[in-house]
């Protein structure tokens, strides 16, 4: 095996694609977290501006959040494919594991050098983006080890570590740009939390003859979707908050309603019509016209 094939089979270990979405979107959190701190195309400028030869320090801060949130998704994507190797090689044969491309142990240890090397850009930015970085690691840890495998719990992880790439982002700015970023947290955890249960609500069948143990599983289609419900409620209440917290105009507060039409409307979907397929797609289209009306709050 070449070098180059070696580094493509590490790139799919890593969910290359999915770990570069984590760390773009990342840098929206931290571009939206500046122009409400540092108002007007000059915040923005300040923010970008340096040396085409030498980047700045900020540059570098910049480069480092990226690749944090990069490297940190890479690793608990790896590590999950670590422990999931005897599933991997019934369900998805295939893959850089079981087909044995990669040798299990080299995973495990690329997995926690990617987890220390994004710690260590972490805490290089600040001591609240390292902070986060040590937190979402345990829970990645945790989560490939345990709570995958814990009805609910796991769907709860998953939702805390999206959630958390806008908490992210706002920590290059300290404490001030947690605040700032808290109410898109928010929104992406329960909107995230209840995508996650109507999706396992679709599975059932599938996760059945898996022997998996999902929350629908246990407790039934009609309680799981009631919950998936409720966890909509808290994600529409939050929208106005960037608003009332004196963080964006008014435009803001014009442009998130679809976005909360939009969960309301997934609501229905979900109870009445019980079509958990567009429920979903309607929560996922919500929250990216949430991120946008965060744009939008912005002139």
């Amino acid at each position: 095996m070449n070098f180059f094939q070696k580094i493509v089979n590490y790139a799919e270990l890593m969910r290359f694609k999915n770990a570069a979405m984590a760390g773009f979107a990342t840098l929206i959190a931290t571009i939206i977290a500046n122009a409400c701190i540092n108002p007007g195309i000059e915040g923005f400028i300040e923010l970008i501006s340096g040396s085409y030869v030498l980047p700045n320090k900020t540059q570098l801060k910049l480069m480092s959040v990226f690749l944090m949130v990069f490297l940190a998704t890479g690793g608990g994507n790896a590590l999950n494919d670590f422990y999931d190797i005897e599933i991997d090689k019934i369900n998805r044969p295939k893959r850089v594991l079981p087909s044995g491309r990669i040798k299990p142990k080299n995973a495990y240890i690329f997995a926690y050098s990617c987890f220390t090397i994004a710690l260590i850009l972490g805490f290089a930015i600040n001591p609240f983006s390292g902070v986060i970085g040590v937190i979402n690691v345990i829970v990645m840890i945790f989560y490939a080890l345990v709570l995958k495998k814990t009805p609910l719990l796991g769907n709860l992880s998953v939702s805390f570590l999206v959630g958390t790439i806008f908490l992210f982002g706002g920590s290059f700015f300290g404490f001030e740009g947690i605040k700032i970023m808290i109410p898109l947290f928010l929104v992406a955890f329960f909107v995230t939390a209840s995508r996650e249960i109507v999706k396992d609500i679709e599975d059932i069948e599938g996760d059945k003859a898996k022997g998996a143990n999902t929350f629908p599983i246990i407790y039934g289609e009609k309680k799981s979707a009631y919950l998936a419900a409720f966890f909509i409620i808290p994600a529409a209440i939050c929208t106005p908050l960037p608003y009332t917290m004196g963080y964006l105009s008014i435009y803001y507060l014009i442009a998130v309603i679809p976005a909360a039409i939009g969960m309301i409307y997934a609501i229905y979907q979900l109870l009445i019509k019980k079509d958990y397929t567009k429920s979903s797609n309607i929560l996922k289209i919500s929250m990216f016209l949430a991120l946008f009306s965060f744009i939008a709050g912005l002139f």
